[in-house]
């Protein structure tokens, strides 16, 4: 494939699926709902558990978005689209790390889910053709990891309210970099 082809493919993607600002403004909610648990008064194993328990909301949050925003999810004859859903997948891979610090260092467990979010954003860099992603992989990943370095243990709700508010910058970054593409998409010329 040609690589103006595929930049072609990669902005449709971008304009169409608004670069999955419905996601991102999704997971912000999710990461705020995450640092109100970590605030609770249980034990950190317990919190974790409460964790996996909001992380599926962040589904139907995008869905709700997606109707909000007018972004497709299923972008029909683009060849790359199937790509997301296998970006998305692959975050799952990480997934026993995860269920390891729950069990053996639970203090972590907050820490440890939002790098790996942070991370699991790189690639999304690429399949949008926006920088957006990849910046913001980098500063949630060693903000949070400075956070985690610096913040006692019962303070790592910061760590939430951090990538809840990066996810949230992160999304209006997205959404006028959709808008400025939007803009040259339907007049080529410019």
């Amino acid at each position: 494939m040609k690589t103006e082809k595929l930049n072609e493919l990669r902005t449709e993607l971008s304009v169409k699926a608004k670069n999955g600002i419905n996601f991102t403004l999704a997971a912000s909610i999710v990461w705020l709902i995450i640092a109100y648990l970590w605030t609770l008064n249980f034990d950190s194993y317990s919190k974790s558990i409460f964790v996996f328990i909001v992380g599926p909301l962040l589904l139907p949050m995008a869905f709700l978005f997606s109707k909000l925003f007018k972004t497709s999810w299923n972008i029909e004859g683009n060849p790359l689209q199937p790509l997301g859903l296998w970006l998305n997948f692959a975050q799952l891979f990480y997934f026993p790390f995860l269920v390891l610090v729950m069990i053996k260092i639970p203090d972590y467990f907050a820490l440890t889910y939002a790098i790996i979010t942070g991370a699991h954003f790189f690639p999304y860099a690429w399949f949008y053709k926006t920088n957006w992603y990849a910046v913001f992989a980098g500063i949630i990943v060693v903000g949070d990891l400075l956070l985690g370095l610096l913040l006692p243990n019962d303070k790592m709700w910061f760590v939430a309210i951090f990538t809840s508010i990066m996810l949230l910058v992160l999304t209006a970054g997205l959404y006028f970099d959709a808008k400025r593409k939007n803009e040259k998409f339907a007049d080529p010329k410019t």
